[in-house]
Order: C-alpha cells, then structure tokens, then sequence
C-alpha cells in the first residue's frame, strides 16, 4: 500500500532551520492586468527566471489571458489560478485545458477552485451545490475526458454531480497522444477541498491569506493525507505551491516604505471575517473585529498601532532582495519536510527596473545559484 505522508503537527512552533532544495517559483497577472498587457508580462515572468506564470478569474476569462501569454513566452508554465469550475462545464474546460496544452506543448496547467456561494449563485447566475464534493466530481469528468481525447474512446464517468457518458467521434479530438495530459491544481483552503486535492489532483495551490507556516503544518498538511489514502495515492512529489505575498525592497528604506503601502492594504483584506482564522494561528485573535471597526470607521491613521511590524512580520515575508530567498526557505520548511514538492508565488516588482533584483531571489530559491546565506 503506498505511503502517505503527513506532517507533524507542531501547535506553537514552527521551523527556524530553511528548505535548502529546489522549488518552482511563479508570478501572477494582476487581477485587472488588460489583455494588451498579458504578452509583455509574460515576457518579463519569463526573462527573470521565473517557472512559470498564474493567470487569475477576476475582470477577464482566465484562458484567454493564458492563451495570450503562451503564444508571448517559449519557455514557462502557465496556469490558471485558479478558474472558476463551477460555472463553467467540465467536458468546455477539458476541451479548453487540451486545446492550450497542445498548442503550447504541454506548457499549460489547469488550476481550478470554487468559489463563494454568493459569487456562484449571485454574480454568475448559477446554482450552488457542497463544493469539496462536487469537486471531485468536476474534476473526475474532465480526467475522464482526457483520457477520451488522448485514446480516442469513451472513457465515461459517473458521479453525483456529474456524469460524462456520450462522445460520438465527430465530437473527440482523439486519439492524440502527442499532446502532454494537462495537470490539474485545485485552489483550496478548508480541510475538505485540500482531501478532494489530495485525492484527484496534482498539485494544490494555496490563497495568499492561508500560506503562513501554521497553516501548512497544522491544516493543509494533514487534510491532503486522508484523500490520498482514500484514492491509494502517495503523496511524494505532490506539488504545493505556497501562495505568498512578501514585503520587499532593494533597501532598508523601501522595505520600509513598503510595508508603509502593505499596512492599509493588510487592514482592509483582514478585515474580512473569512481571514480571521489566519490572524487567530498567528496569535492575534482579536485583531480581526477591530480592524473591520477601523475600516468601518475609516480610521486608516489609527492602522500603526494595530497592523504593528510584529503582525506584519509574522503573516506577510519580509526581508530586502539580498536575504529574501533566505526568509521564504525557512517560511517553508515545514513542507519541504513532507516530502512533497515545493512551489512559491512572488510578484514582479512594481519597478521594471528591479526585475533584475527579484531574478536574483528567483534563481536563489531555484537552487540555480547558492543564496548570501550559504556563502554564493
């Protein structure tokens, strides 16, 4: 029987010593980033070094701008991060997901999420049924659609939430096993989407406000081993992609003036009550109601003395160029240790002209150059 991996559980520590192997490492568009702008953005993800580039379901369809950004770039991995299943079909997001995968040449991965309730039903007119489980049935049709493109025959599926049972020859693109079988990540948070990833998926991607150290010993960790074991699957070489947001800078004084700029940005995100739980793992449980008083009141000049350094050190990375690397290995360590692959988010700079900066961190954390730290 294979064997699943499970971290330990460490409830108020978490590593000091860093991850000194290997890990991807990928930017992300911004939300409302325009379509003309995909293609140089891309270009820049990938003279800097970077593994590859997520493409987010904000403002635009998220495979349009990967398909933008695959035809701009040669080398990286683009993945939807995450698309939105639930309003959209399976079979339309298998024939999508095969159609950019082999004009790329396996170069794209579909990442897939859920969503909220509201979103689903009040923005996007369409009905809402338990996620985690329908998304193991989502996910389920379009491995079987996959399966019916690269043999050329049937591969049905039947689920509760879906089934796939039909495909008349006219209507298969197979049998192609020229073109790479795209793989899947799933965007996940509470325990029972990280069992369906662990269970059905490649890879899982985690929100900026759920990547601390805490979170993935204690939370993420332990909810992927039950769905693997449930599927039989090992977990070896699972691929998490940590979903960080840093505060960085090329000196002491624009760290500085950074975390100035992330201290408002900060407020207003975690003043979310959905958000709270990452402050609460983090030692500040109270923190949450008071700034959602605070934003209420729009009162941004009492943020100082709430969003001190101490909360924004412990949940955001923050360090200059030149020891980056260094903090974000020993943010990760705990993974490392699970024996799953390791992955990391981490935005170009605002500045063009530091992308020569972070193509440094880039390489560091790549292991394709020894970090400050170990004597490079």
């Amino acid at each position: 029987m294979p064997v699943v991996h499970q971290a330990e559980r460490a409830a108020t520590t978490v590593a000091v010593t860093g991850y000194n192997g290997p890990m991807k490492v990928y930017t992300g568009t911004d939300a409302a980033i325009d379509p003309g702008a995909v293609a140089g953005f891309a270009r820049r993800a990938e003279a800097a070094g970077y593994d590859g580039l997520h493409v987010s379901e904000t403002v635009h369809d998220p495979f349009l701008l990967a398909l933008l950004a695959l035809q701009a770039t040669e080398r990286i991995v683009v993945r939807t991060s995450v698309a939105l299943a639930f309003v959209r079909s399976p079979l339309l997001t298998a024939y999508t997901a095969w159609d950019l995968s082999k004009l790329s040449r396996g170069r794209f991965h579909l990442g897939l999420g859920s969503q909220i309730r509201q979103n689903i039903e009040d923005r996007y007119a369409m009905p809402w049924s338990a996620p985690a489980a329908r998304m193991r049935d989502y996910v389920g049709v379009v491995r079987a659609a996959f399966d019916t493109f690269r043999t050329g025959e049937l591969h049905a599926y039947r689920g509760d939430q879906y089934r796939f049972t039909r495909m008349q020859p006219y209507f298969n693109p197979g049998p192609d096993t020229e073109t790479p079988v795209p793989p899947i990540y799933l965007g996940a948070v509470g325990p029972r989407m990280c069992g369906v990833a662990g269970e059905t998926a490649d890879g899982l991607v985690t929100h900026p406000t759920n990547s601390d150290a805490r979170y993935l010993t204690d939370e993420c960790l332990p909810a992927l081993a039950p769905g693997a074991s449930a599927a039989g699957r090992s977990l070896d070489g699972f691929d998490i992609v940590a979903g960080l947001q840093v505060i960085t800078g090329a000196t002491d004084a624009d760290v500085a003036a950074e975390r100035e700029r992330r201290r408002r940005l900060f407020a207003f995100l975690y003043s979310t009550p959905a958000y709270r739980d990452a402050l609460c793992r983090n030692g500040f449980p109270d923190l949450q109601p008071e700034l959602a008083e605070l934003v209420r009141r729009d009162a941004w000049d009492r943020l100082g003395s709430v969003v001190t350094d101490e909360v924004l050190g412990a949940i955001v990375p923050t360090a200059r160029y030149d020891t980056l690397a260094e903090v974000i290995r020993g943010r990760l360590a705990p993974v490392a240790s699970s024996g799953m692959s390791v992955g990391v988010t981490l935005a170009l700079p605002d500045n063009p002209d530091h992308d020569h900066l972070m193509a440094d961190v880039v390489a560091q954390l790549q292991g394709r150059v020894a970090s400050p730290a170990d004597g490079g």
